[in-house]
C-alpha cells in the first residue's frame, strides 16, 4: 500500500511539474523579455525538481533491477547508486557542451565540487564532527586528486580541454570503478553472515515492471530537466549581466548537488557522519572524471576566460577556482586521512570559504 501511494505521489508530482513547465515555456516565447526572465527563473527551478525526481526515479529503478538479478547490495552502492546521484550534473555538462556553452560545462563540475565539499559536508562537520574510516576513503581521495592535477594541468599549462583529455578522465573512472568492484566483492564475501541476518529488515524491491519504468522515466526526465537548466540559466545570466560560469559555479552547482545534500541530512539526523563524507568525496571524484569527462569527449571546449579576478586581468578559473577546489578537498580529507576524525573547525572553516567564495561571485 505505501508503495502504490508513493508511485501515485510521484506521478502526480511529475505531472503537475512538467505541466508548469511546459505552460512556462508555451508563454516564454509569446511575451515580453521582462516577462521571459521571469518565466526563465520558473523554468530553471522546474528543471531543478525534475534533476531531483528525475534521480530518485533512476536510483530506485536501477536498485531494483539490480536486486531482482541477484547482484549485491554492496555492489550496487559502489556503481548505481554512486553514478545515479552524479547524473544531474552529467546531464548538465553535457548538454552545455553539445550547446557550445563550454563556461557552464566547467562551473558545473567544479563549482558541485567546492557546493559539495564547502556546504554540504561542512554542515555535516560543524553540526556532528566524529571518527571516519581511514581505509575506506583511501582509494577515491587518491583517485580524486590524480584526476585533479591532470585537470589543473592542462587548464595551467595548456588552457584547452581536448578530446584526448576527456577519454583520459573517463578511462580514470572505469579503472576507479572496476578497483571499487572487485573490493565490494572482497568485503561483501566477509560481510555474508551479516548480511543474511540483515536481509529481513532491507526494503523490498519494486516490482521489475516499475523498476524498468522508473529507470526509463527517471533517465528521460533528467534529462528533460538538464535541458531546463542549462537554457533558462544562461538566460538569467545574460539578463543580469553576469558570466555563464558564475550561474554555473553558485546556482546550477547547487542544484545539482541537491542529491548528496539530501543524502548528508538523511545521514546525519540518523547518525551517519560517515555515510555523507563518503558520498560526497565520491560525488567529487565522479564529477572530475565522469562530469567532465563525458563533457569533454563530447565538445571539447576551452578554459572559460570571462570572469576577471578582481580587475588584475587575471583569469578567476586559475586564481580562484581550481585552486580553491583543491584547497577544500585538503581541508576535508588530510586529517580524516591521518587521524581518522573529523573536526567541527572544519566545517565551520569551509562554511566561512564557501561564503566568501558566493560572494565574490557576484560582488566582484
Amino acid at each position: 500500500m505505501e508503495k502504490t501511494k508513493k508511485f501515485d505521489f510521484n506521478i502526480i508530482f511529475i505531472i503537475l511539474t512538467f505541466a508548469v513547465g511546459l505552460g512556462c515555456f508555451i508563454v516564454n516565447n509569446n511575451f515580453g523579455s521582462g516577462m521571459a526572465f521571469v518565466f526563465a527563473v520558473v523554468l530553471f527551478i522546474v528543471g531543478l525538481l525534475l534533476l531531483i525526481k528525475g534521480g530518485d526515479w533512476f536510483v530506485d529503478g536501477a536498485t531494483s533491477i539490480a536486486e531482482k538479478f541477484g547482484i549485491p547490495e554492496v555492489i550496487i552502492g559502489a556503481t548505481v547508486v554512486s553514478i545515479g546521484t552524479t547524473l544531474p550534473e552529467v546531464m548538465v555538462s553535457a548538454q552545455a557542451a553539445l550547446k557550445d556553452n563550454g563556461a557552464m560545462s566547467y562551473g558545473n563540475a567544479i563549482g558541485s565540487i567546492i557546493c559539495n565539499v564547502s556546504l554540504i559536508a561542512a554542515i555535516t562537520l560543524a553540526v556532528k564532527p566524529g571518527k571516519t574510516d581511514k581505509k575506506s576513503l583511501r582509494l577515491p581521495v587518491i583517485f580524486f586528486f590524480v584526476a585533479a592535477a591532470i585537470y589543473a594541468g592542462v587548464a595551467y599549462l595548456l588552457g584547452d580541454f581536448t578530446r584526448t583529455i576527456g577519454i583520459i578522465l573517463l578511462a580514470i573512472f572505469a579503472v576507479y570503478m572496476i578497483i571499487s568492484v572487485i573490493l565490494a566483492f572482497k568485503d561483501n564475501k566477509k560481510g555474508a553472515t551479516e548480511e543474511a541476518v540483515e536481509d529481513e529488515e532491507k526494503e523490498v524491491p519494486l516490482p521489475i515492471w516499475q523498476a524498468i519504468l522508473f529507470l526509463i522515466l527517471g533517465a528521460a526526465i533528467i534529462a528533460f530537466g538538464a535541458t531546463l537548466l542549462v537554457d533558462n540559466g544562461t538566460i538569467i545570466a545574460h539578463t543580469i549581466g553576469v558570466p555563464d560560469t558564475v550561474i554555473a559555479l553558485t546556482f546550477v552547482a547547487l542544484g545539482t548537488s541537491l542529491p548528496e545534500l539530501v543524502t548528508a541530512i538523511t545521514s546525519l539526523a540518523k547518525g551517519h557522519g560517515a555515510l555523507s563524507l563518503g558520498n560526497v568525496i565520491g560525488a567529487n571524484l565522479f564529477n572530475l572524471v565522469l562530469v567532465c569527462g563525458i563533457a569533454i569527449t563530447l565538445k571539447p571546449f576551452a578554459l572559460p576566460c570571462d570572469k576577471i579576478f578582481m580587475n588584475t586581468g587575471l583569469n578567476a578559473s586559475l586564481v580562484l577556482d581550481i585552486p580553491l577546489m583543491i584547497a577544500v578537498m585538503l581541508i576535508l580529507t588530510v586529517p580524516a586521512l591521518f587521524k581518522g576524525k573529523l573536526y567541527r573547525w572544519q566545517g565551520i572553516l569551509l562554511l566561512c570559504m564557501y561564503a566568501a567564495f558566493c560572494a565574490f561571485q557576484f560582488i566582484f
